[in-house]
């Protein structure tokens, strides 16, 4: 009988917008390769989680409801062991996101964080915002409409007010970067890295890959992009995550969006063994913490 016991709590389906199976894939394949290396994984799923206490005190998960990160952070304040953190996941929330990485001069697009109420067209001129993203600041995206492209500043101002008639009142609007669209996987403290160009590929979510548009194949500094992942992973404590960069027509890159636990769809198989041994390590470390 093993002495690793792990929950495994999946993702619900609500917040693996188009990705229900790509999501359910890469977390059955993670668990598959820690049961292969000796450890005894019960799987739930995110209502399960919430609705029942369970026994294990360490927690490999996919969570995204508001209750499930509460709860992974009390069982984490009381000394379990949780992949990918409660705290992390929060930190991948707009909002949060930008304020950390920008306070930790991670390279990311010039952004303002407003009420959903504002009058921002003005600001937007004065910032020399032209095309812009607005995207939801309270919470992942669940719906395309949480991501909106806007080509100018009047049609952002409209774009914004729209936000707040449907509830949302925070919004992040982030400056619209021309280049080479990059997506990227990864787990901290593991060689595997992976990346390609999602427009090219036909890999899309909601279709927004199209703005920017077939990659030029612009030469980037792949070390450095590998670098400046690492450091997200760490400052926001996601250990398993993913997300997009920019490539500037002159080499420079910039993140912008950093997620907790990506479907990993394109290269899962490749990538699972590494999540299972970033896990093995995470429970060597937090063994001898205790």
């Amino acid at each position: 009988m093993s002495d690793i016991k792990i929950a495994g709590v999946m993702r619900a389906g609500a917040y693996s917008p188009n990705h229900i199976g790509n999501d359910a894939a890469i977390f059955n394949a993670a668990v598959e390769q820690l049961r292969k290396r000796g450890c005894e994984v019960r799987v739930y799923s995110e209502e399960q989680f919430n609705s029942n206490e369970i026994e294990e005190e360490i927690v490999l998960n996919m969570c995204r409801e508001q209750a499930s990160i509460a709860k992974l952070q009390a069982m984490e304040d009381r000394g379990c062991l949780v992949i990918n953190s409660g705290f992390g996941i929060e930190n991948c929330t707009r909002e949060r996101m930008t304020r950390i990485l920008l306070g930790n001069k991670i390279p990311y697009p010039d952004s303002l964080i407003v009420n959903t109420n504002e009058n921002v067209a003005d600001d937007l001129k004065k910032a020399g915002f032209s095309s812009c993203w607005i995207k939801r600041g309270d919470f992942h995206a669940m719906h395309k409409e949480d991501v909106s492209y806007c080509r100018h500043p009047e049609e952002a101002q409209e774009v914004l007010h729209e936000y707040f008639y449907r509830g949302i009142k925070r919004a992040v609007i982030n400056r619209h970067l021309v280049g080479d669209l990059i997506k990227f996987y990864g787990v901290s403290g593991q060689p595997f890295f992976f990346w390609f160009y999602p427009f090219d590929e036909g890999h899309s979510k909601y279709g927004y890959e199209a703005v920017n548009g077939k990659s030029r194949g612009i030469h980037f500094d792949l070390d450095y992009l590998k670098e400046i992942c690492q450091q997200a992973s760490d400052i926001l404590d996601v250990k398993i995550y993913g997300g997009d960069c920019i490539v500037d027509p002159d080499g420079t890159m910039r993140i912008i969006d950093f997620n907790d636990w990506p479907s990993f769809a394109p290269c899962r198989t490749e990538a699972a063994p590494y999540i299972a041994k970033c896990v093995l390590s995470a429970i060597k470390e937090w063994r001898k913490r205790k």
